[in-house]
């Protein structure tokens, strides 16, 4: 099915398995996304990223709030806190699907 497919070949994360913490922002408003990949959020809340697609025009970057995880557009996402200045770029492996 068309969900499972890759958004995009690249992305950057803070270490080879992408498991830690790159930073952490704030909501800058509502976001419900299309479907199951994307996690939604209110404005306000933090969300903690941990890794970023690139070579998309509008960039989708990977994170949770809670125990939900999912893709988000950056452009919501105000960053207060960094954990790392080190960033790898590394080939994305098939996006989440959805059932």
């Amino acid at each position: 099915p068309e969900l499972s497919r890759r958004f995009t070949e690249r992305k950057r994360c803070a270490d080879p398995e992408c498991s830690k913490l790159m930073c952490r922002g704030k909501a800058m408003k509502d976001f419900q996304g299309p479907d199951c990949r994307f996690v939604n959020f209110k404005k306000g809340e933090t969300v903690y990223v941990y890794y970023k697609l690139i070579g998309m025009s509008t960039e989708l970057w990977a994170g949770s709030i809670g125990s939900d995880f999912g893709y988000f557009p950056k452009d919501l996402l105000e960053i207060n806190h960094n954990y790392t200045n080190e960033e790898l770029e590394l080939p994305t492996e098939v996006s989440l699907i959805c059932y």
